[in-house]
């Protein structure tokens, strides 16, 4: 992992002071603390925490870090505020991270943590109520899993702020949302145990609330761990296109980032934006099935080259179309050269009877090859490539997928790691025509036509993997 920033140490470390005073805050009070709740909510949570941490049972037990959390508001229906915060130390601070340097990691999360459970603990404790009348205290614990999400929130966003250096006006953007139906199920499940801790059968009766969300925290983890797998899958063959076609490295992983905000833009749902931004990444996957000669070639290609090279979407549609998690991106693969006017390929497909999302890939195709630097032309500025698909839209890409595009760009910009910095000189751009170089072939728009300079590899850009959503950052982080 990189240094930290200087912003970022110095956020942490107001974190741990705060957390400190959060513990010390009551310290005149902690002799008067039910010091065997303490002890054993410690305990238990840092038992849940070093689970996963087990050789012998680790492997079944990988959950995502909050799976526990009904500990820590266990502890906040049970414990005074300081209390509270302080069970909630050693197992956040021996808790299994997974990325490193761990210390910091498990630091960060224990003030975290702390500073949450004491807010939470308090805003409880000034509502009133009490576990034995249950009914009654259904308002305070919803007061205080509230103000539980909403710290967490507050710190998050700092956090992605200072270490991620993402911009202030985007960090905090749906990160309450998201979290609430989760910290309240985790909220209902300790409050369950706080009740069960105090009836006639003691503590023990609580820990089996532990065990059915246990179970679904398994089961999601399960399914992230399946999600895992697809984006490996999805990466290794992007690599072998790399490494067959080295002009065109990284084309497929802007692409995706393209095409995603053009979804979001187009009002998709979350699921949707994915496969679609996978469809994106592995569009020209069939290229694979192309031989390297004809790829790599700096020459005008030969009709029958052009023949060959023009199938790649039907080799990549027959590559990908055993995965049944690409859904959509399979069309998307074997459609994205395809025309609105019919003039395209594979099938010469016209207008509506285009896929979708062969639509979006299309425009940001044509986007990213136009404002890419290759071996045989300087990238395009964005203003220039967006005025050439507002042109060519309706003939050769749909005009609502081209508005899509642009106003996305509008709202999030476009930073690849390759751009034109100042307008070309050269002539009039053209899109994706039929004649010239094999790597004008490859999709989207090129300079006018002429020989290319010979040799040399286009720059490797940075990839965009879809680390820069805030999720996984916060994944990273927690992880």
């Amino acid at each position: 992992m990189r240094a930290l920033p200087a912003g970022a140490r110095i956020y942490l470390c107001c974190a741990v002071l705060l957390s400190g005073l959060c513990v010390l805050s009551g310290a005149s009070g902690l002799d008067r603390a039910p010091w065997d709740a303490v002890a054993l909510l410690a305990v238990l949570y840092t038992v849940c925490e070093l689970l996963p941490r087990c050789p012998f049972v680790g492997h079944a037990v990988s959950v995502d870090p909050g799976a526990f959390f009904p500990v820590p508001l266990a502890a906040v229906f049970l414990l005074p505020p300081s209390a509270a915060a302080l069970a909630v130390l050693p197992g956040a601070l021996l808790g299994r991270v997974k990325r490193t340097p761990g210390g910091v990691r498990r630091v960060w999360r224990a003030a975290e943590l702390s500073v949450a459970v004491w807010a939470a603990s308090s805003v409880r404790t000034w509502w009133g109520g009490d576990t034995d009348d249950f009914p009654g205290l259904l308002a305070p614990a919803g007061a205080a899993v509230l103000a539980f999400c909403a710290v967490l929130t507050v710190l998050d966003g700092g956090i992605l702020v200072t270490a991620e250096r993402i911009p202030v006006r985007t960090a905090w953007r749906g990160l309450f949302l998201r979290s609430l139906a989760p910290h309240c199920v985790h909220g209902l499940a300790g409050l369950m145990m706080a009740v069960l801790w105090r009836s006639p059968y003691g503590p023990v009766a609580a820990l089996f609330v532990l065990l059915p969300m246990y179970l679904s925290c398994w089961v999601f983890s399960q399914y992230e761990r399946e999600r895992d797998a697809h984006r490996s899958t999805i990466r290794a063959l992007v690599q072998a296109v790399d490494l067959k076609d080295r002009y065109t490295r990284g084309h497929g992983e802007r692409v995706g980032r393209a095409s995603a905000m053009m979804a979001a833009e187009l009002g998709m749902d979350e699921e949707r934006r994915e496969v679609l931004r996978f469809a994106g990444i592995l569009h020209d996957v069939g290229k694979i099935g192309v031989p390297t000669r004809i790829l790599r070639k700096d020459g005008p290609l030969t009709p029958e080259e052009r023949r060959v090279i023009e199938l790649h979407p039907e080799y990549g549609h027959e590559m990908v179309r055993g995965i049944g998690f690409l859904g959509e991106a399979r069309a998307a693969i074997l459609h994205h050269h395809e025309r609105m006017d019919g003039s395209g390929y594979p099938y010469g497909l016209s207008g509506e009877r285009i896929p979708e999302f062969a639509r979006v890939v299309a425009v940001a195709d044509a986007f990213d090859a136009m404002t890419s630097t290759r071996s045989y032309r300087r990238a395009r500025p964005v203003a220039a490539a967006v005025a050439e698909l507002e042109r060519c839209a309706g003939t050769q890409f749909d005009a609502r997928m081209v508005r899509a595009l642009v106003a996305a760009l509008h709202r999030e910009g476009w930073n690849p790691a390759v751009t034109a910095d100042e307008p070309d000189t050269p002539g009039p751009l053209l899109v994706a025509p039929r004649g010239s170089t094999p790597r004008e072939a490859q999709g989207g728009a090129v300079p006018a036509p002429g020989p290319p300079p010979p040799g040399g590899d286009d720059p490797a850009p940075r990839r965009d993997t879809g680390s820069s959503s805030r999720t996984p950052l916060l994944k990273r982080w927690k992880a």
